[in-house]
């Protein structure tokens, strides 16, 4: 099949075939009398990409559109993008910074601006769709009777049933982690009935090819691939080498009828039941090889995951998938009693149109949802989830689905810790480590400091160096060498919930050092001997000058200052806990207590930047000043309760909407701030059905009829950051203590949840009613002292336990103190910075501890 055809004519070829003419009629729902409440279900097929049903082990993702006449698997690998490894640095950065650092102390920022786009280096390449499975069926596409589209989270399975005449129908797709590969079963009730042919495609430059008794797919990736927003007149390049190649393997095991394969297909005539089985693979050798020089053979790999996979049952696939996945997603259990509206017994999309958050178990889903979605694409040994998990069906995707570092890479993993998915964090952890040995060039040719530094995007080849084409490109979001310092967090983050020395010695310290030593290059000395970041950016943020020219550069963002305070903090501790570097510990100590304070302006809230310019956007869908109060742990209620009321003051004047995952990220800060009835309304607001048509907008997200989430477009940091939020609503251990129910809304008066970890290697389950801890059981990973907290006393059964007050012994609750903030306006106590009755245990490794209010 030619590389030129598009889907469009592919699929019209299809459509040609005798019983899949359009205008069909739409079939009709019939109960089914399964366990919805944790399953996504419809009444209909899907007719846009945002309504089908994703699955995924990893690395292999596809959506289910779940057609009568003719199904779709629309097809990714993780690995599949475009380019190669190259030099995205820029010498000309070191040059012009010290002129821009003038001018910045000029209060010239709009000069800045104007001299910054000459720091700037290549935009990233962009994740890749690998194509389509489709299935043409002779049966057609007009049913009338028991059709059923549903995604069970709790399986990973997802399942068509339709009937036609008397036969009844039934697909199964899954996305198989223990055995790679995606498995389609197909059967009909009655002997014989089961007819259709089954194609491969790609939007990319591909072939197709009869292989024995394999369809095969072979492709090649385009070398270069520019991001939506660059128009121009080549936008998508493809070369003769350099570039990613990728092959797809089809295979049937058919029972009953026969089957043949040729150019036009894989073609299965009158069987009863048949298995198809599709494995994929790319070149993909390292970040820093050559996927056409250095690369692996992918049709050797695709053809190796099938062939092993081929003399496995069904049933044996199936239960190894269920077992592989349940252990995951089964680990959190959440039910939140009462709620009005839609239930579960109401397709997916209605009960969102319909109730929304007032569903309870429609928010329980979303939850669990999340958490499904992250183990479908995020395994050890995977690629990170980009801005779409491992799901794309554009070649020039929305933001060329890459790591984006500013914060929806790291939203992504959010989830990844508390909600006791710590192993799928892995793919994050490996990929900061190799940008490390990337951005240590960066931030010597660049700016020439030592460490390591990252920017705005980043992609599977590890560019760290800003994007925008070398000029093309704004400051206000390619300008930030702060990503690097962010994402470090992860890597103590990973320890603080489990506990693993070996790791933070090996792994995470010497990267976590090498971020915190660029940073202490970065630092300049301002006018009043305080230490701030210059060039410095509120990511994709404005302010207004006071001539009405907007500019995003200056000095000491408060965002810049949260993140180096936050990797300083992290880097001493992880120091301390192994007993190393105590000249560099004296260093990280002196300049963290060097860093300018925070300001806080007339009307209470906490600045943007260090200067008092208004932003652009009043609303804007970034509020990064609040950094330190999440995800870091510098602004919190009882240790600094000042900032605690600015940020709040801050989040307010932020307002109630945003894109997607603005209000995701707002559920997040809301329950920080301990305002359970204020995170609900953001889960509320997101809860919203979004028009799958809906163009790119910055306002009105929500999530579409699959529940992804919508920026819109699709973006599936929303959905892990609602995980996180929610988390963070029931259970917090930031702050000194294991804080209870420290944000529960007054809609959610009773419920229960297991299986939230906290810092310090803790793992609970709690038991709520009228808006109280009824029970609490804790199980010690790790063992020491136990500090919990909770809106009402505790007493810990059959157990040594006593009133908790200052400092917390345990390493992972160390609360430190910041500078005074600079205000200008009278001091204020923030609602949730009440003190709160703590109690404290010692506790042994592998035990569990009940409290009782």
């Amino acid at each position: 099949m030619p590389y030129s055809l598009t889907r469009r004519v592919f699929v019209q070829s299809l459509l040609a075939l005798p019983g899949l003419a359009r205008g069909a009629s739409v079939p009709q729902v019939v109960s089914a009398s399964v366990d919805r409440r944790l399953a996504l279900w419809y009444t209909r097929p899907a007719d846009r990409w945002v309504e089908a049903l994703p699955v995924g082990n990893g690395r292999l993702g596809a959506m289910v559109f779940g057609g009568v006449g003719l199904e779709r698997l629309q097809l990714n690998e993780d690995t599949l993008w475009s380019g190669a490894p190259k030099d995205w640095d820029n010498p000309r950065a070191k040059t012009v910074l010290p002129e821009m650092r003038r001018l910045i102390a000029d209060a010239k920022y709009a000069e800045a601006d104007q001299l910054a786009k000459q720091a700037l280096g290549p935009y990233t390449q962009s994740y890749m769709p690998l194509g389509d499975l489709l299935i043409a069926f002779d049966h057609g596409d007009v049913t009338r009777a028991e059709y059923r589209r549903e995604l069970d989270l709790r399986t990973g399975l997802a399942t068509v049933r339709y009937r036609i005449g008397g036969v009844t129908y039934i697909r199964e797709v899954l996305a198989s982690h223990p055995d790679q590969v995606i498995g389609v079963r197909l059967s009909a009730d009655r002997p014989g009935m089961l007819s259709f042919t089954a194609r491969l495609w790609s939007p990319l430059r591909h072939h197709t090819a009869a292989a024995g008794n394999a369809l095969t797919l072979h492709g090649q990736a385009p070398s270069h691939v520019d991001p939506t927003y660059y128009d121009r007149d080549e936008p998508v390049r493809y070369e003769a080498n350099g570039s990613m190649r990728f092959s797809g393997h089809l295979e049937a095991v058919a029972d009953g009828g026969a089957w043949q394969v040729d150019a036009d297909g894989l073609h299965v005539q009158r069987a009863t039941e048949v298995l198809l089985l599709f494995g994929a693979a790319t070149s993909f050798n390292g970040h820093d090889r050559s996927p056409s020089d250095s690369g692996r053979d992918p049709a050797a790999l695709a053809a190796a995951s099938v062939s092993a996979a081929r003399p496995k049952s069904w049933t044996t696939m199936r239960e190894a998938h269920r077992r592989d996945h349940s252990v995951l997603l089964d680990r959190v259990e959440l039910t939140i009693d009462g709620g009005s509206g839609a239930k579960a017994d109401r397709p997916t999309d209605q009960r969102i149109a319909q109730a929304g958050a007032r569903d309870h178990d429609l928010v329980a889903l979303l939850f669990q949802y999340g958490r499904y979605l992250l183990i479908a694409s995020s395994r050890p040994g995977t690629q990170p989830a980009n801005l779409q998990g491992i799901w794309n069906e554009h070649v020039r995707p929305p933001w060329s689905s890459n790591y984006t570092i500013n914060i929806n890479a790291q939203m992504n993993y959010w989830p990844a810790e508390t909600t006791n998915l710590g192993e799928l964090h892995r793919p994050l952890l490996d990929f900061i480590g190799e940008l490390s040995t990337n951005g240590r060039k960066t931030a010597a040719t660049n700016y020439g400091a030592s460490g390591w530094t990252a920017h705005h995007n980043s992609d599977i080849w590890r560019q760290s160096a800003p994007v925008g084409d070398y000029g093309h490109g704004d400051p206000v979001w390619a300008l930030w060498p702060m990503g690097g310092a962010w994402l470090a967090s992860h890597l103590w983050e990973h320890y603080a919930f489990g506990g693993d020395r070996a790791y933070l010695e090996r792994q995470a310290y010497p990267v976590m050092k090498g971020a915190a030593e660029f940073c202490l290059d970065w630092l300049v000395e301002s006018a009043d001997g305080s230490l701030v970041t210059s060039p410095s950016t509120s990511p994709e943020h404005k302010f207004v000058l006071p001539d009405g020219r907007r500019a995003a550069v200056s000095s000491g963002a408060a965002m810049d200052l949260a993140i180096i305070w936050d990797v300083f903090t992290n880097t001493l501790e992880a120091a301390e806990v192994l007993g190393v570097d105590r000249r560099f510990r004296d260093r990280l100590e002196r300049a963290r207590a060097r860093l300018a304070p925070y300001h806080i302006n007339a009307d209470g809230a906490l600045l943007e930047w260090s200067h008092d310019l208004p932003g652009a956007e009043r609303e804007h869908r970034h509020f990064s000043h609040l950094f330190g109060l999440f995800p870091g742990r510098q602004i919190t209620p009882h240790g600094t309760p000042a900032l605690f009321a600015a940020a709040r003051r801050a989040l307010e004047l932020r307002g109630d909407g945003g894109t997607g995952w603005s209000l995701a990220w707002k559920i997040n800060a809301w329950a920080r701030l301990r305002d359970g009835d204020r995170a609900l309304l953001f889960i509320s607001n997101l809860l919203r059905l979004v028009d799958g048509d809906a163009g790119e907008r910055y306002q009105g997200g929500g999530v579409y009829p699959n529940l992804f989430d919508a920026h819109p477009p699709f973006q599936i940091d929303g959905n892990f950051g609602a995980v996180s939020g929610i988390a963070e609503m029931l259970v917090q251990s930031h702050d000194g203590a294991i804080d209870l129910l420290p944000a529960l809304p007054t809609a959610w008066p009773s419920g229960r949840v297991s299986g939230l970890r906290a810092r310090g290697g803790f793992e609970m389950a709690l038991e709520w009613n009228q808006s109280r801890v009824v029970t609490a059981e804790i199980l010690s990973r790790l063992g020491g002292v136990c500090r919990v907290r909770a809106s009402v006393p505790l007493r810990a059964d059959g157990g040594v336990f006593r009133p908790a007050f200052g400092p917390n012994d345990k390493p992972f609750y160390r609360v430190h103190q910041s500078r005074t903030p600079l205000t200008r306006a009278p001091a204020t106590a923030a609602p949730g910075a009440e003190a709160t009755p703590a109690i404290e245990f010692m506790t042994e490794s592998g035990a569990t501890y009940r409290l009782r209010a």
